[in-house]
Formats: C-alpha cells, sequence, structure tokens
C-alpha cells in the first residue's frame, strides 16, 4: 500500500469522508478472511502511525480502519459463541467415568 490517495483523489472534498461515507475501496472485503482482515488493519495502523497522511486521508484510512476493526470483533464473537456451543454440546453428550459401565468393570477387578 504504497500510494496514497485522499478524499479529494476519490472524487469528494473531504466532506463525504467526515461524514464517515465510503469514500475508497470498501474497507470490508466479505470474501477476505479474519487473518488477511488483521492484516489490512494493522497496516492501516502502521500507516497512521507513521505520521505522513494527509487530515483526509488519516480520516478516510481511519474509518476503513474501524470499519475492518468492527468486522474482526464480528468474526470472533461468532466463532466465540460457536466455541461455547460445540462445548455445550460435548458436555451433554459426554458420561461422567462413575457412570460408565466399562469404566466401572476395571475398576472391580
Amino acid at each position: 500500500m504504497t500510494a496514497k490517495r485522499g478524499a479529494k483523489g476519490a472524487g469528494g472534498d473531504g466532506a463525504d469522508a467526515a461524514r464517515g461515507k465510503d469514500v475508497g475501496a470498501d474497507p470490508v472485503d466479505e470474501a477476505e478472511g479474519f487473518d488477511e482482515r488483521l492484516a489490512r488493519l494493522e497496516g492501516i495502523v502502521a500507516e497512521l502511525e507513521s505520521g505522513d497522511l494527509g487530515l483526509e486521508a488519516s480520516i478516510e484510512k481511519y474509518t476503513q480502519g474501524i470499519a475492518l476493526l468492527e468486522r474482526c470483533h464480528s468474526v470472533l464473537s461468532a466463532h466465540r459463541k460457536r466455541v461455547e456451543e460445540l462445548t455445550r454440546d460435548a458436555e451433554r453428550r459426554l458420561v461422567d467415568l462413575d457412570d460408565d459401565p466399562d469404566f466401572a468393570d476395571e475398576d472391580a477387578e
């Protein structure tokens, strides 16, 4: 990402970026995986921290970063819920060893 484009370069006067409208490329590509989004977010953070961007470009990058962050949080939340569901299902299906007749037979011998 070496090209720097401010809001004016995207065809606006900067007002769209100030209102939070997407003035550049779609910041959250649904086909992108979590790792790709996280890498893009880290790149945006590095660009913002460098201090090399102008105000409009910084606002545009910040807006893109927030969209990526929200999507990453959403994906993590969905995965956490899925793990919790799997854990609950597994716990319901697992039988205590005390109630397992095979285990009790081994103890008795």
